[in-house]
């Protein structure tokens, strides 16, 4: 008896399911409200045409001001993990955050600017913070940076691998309280997304 061959299974985007999931009340403070330095960022996501897309979510991740990722100091690099370590990270500093977009495509995030960091090549990466947007029609989330306009930029190595006419869409503008990124996940002005 002839065995009939069927098709793949298509692909599916991420659904709603997604966003639901990583709902999470506080995600938005990667330090909490009043930590001495802090700032908010604040920004859209938006879809091709500029419309918001508003079941997004936006993660980052990022040091904190002495180049530590949360308890993971590494004295190769002259940090200390030692609660006497005059340069650990703020109290309750969990250099992760996440947030949901709303009905206008808004995020937000409460936390203090990172310390630059030593690059693979020698040199040294500005301060950043890497973004991660999960949203509806996303086969896998997309992954970017978000460099500060008042820090020296220009040597940064991943930065410099950039288009320059692509760069300005990596550099947050600085904004009453903090700083705005809006995320453009395609057409005109498309954020550059890295491929990790």
């Amino acid at each position: 008896m002839p065995t009939e061959r069927l098709g793949l299974t298509p692909s599916q985007t991420v659904g709603p399911y997604l966003h639901l999931g990583l709902q999470w009340p506080e995600g938005p403070l990667v330090v909490p409200e009043g930590t001495p330095g802090s700032f908010l960022i604040r920004g859209r996501v938006l879809d091709g045409n500029g419309e918001p897309v508003v079941d997004a979510v936006v993660e980052s991740w990022q040091a904190d001001p002495a180049g530590c990722f949360g308890d993971a100091c590494t004295p190769e690099l002259g940090h200390a993990a030692h609660a006497d370590d005059p340069r650990r990270a703020p109290a309750g500093f969990r250099g992760f955050g996440r947030c949901e977009t709303d009905g206008e495509g808004r995020y937000w995030l409460r936390t203090v600017k990172p310390a630059p960091l030593p690059a693979r090549d020698g040199g040294t990466e500005a301060p950043h913070l890497n973004l991660s947007i999960f949203a509806r029609g996303l086969l896998d989330r997309v992954v970017t940076r978000l460099y500060f306009p008042d820090e020296s930029n220009e040597d940064d190595p991943v930065l410099r691998l950039v288009d320059p006419s692509r760069r300005p869409t990596l550099i947050a503008r600085v904004v009453d309280g903090g700083y705005e990124f809006d995320i453009r996940l395609q057409g005109p002005g498309e954020t550059v997304f890295f491929d990790v």
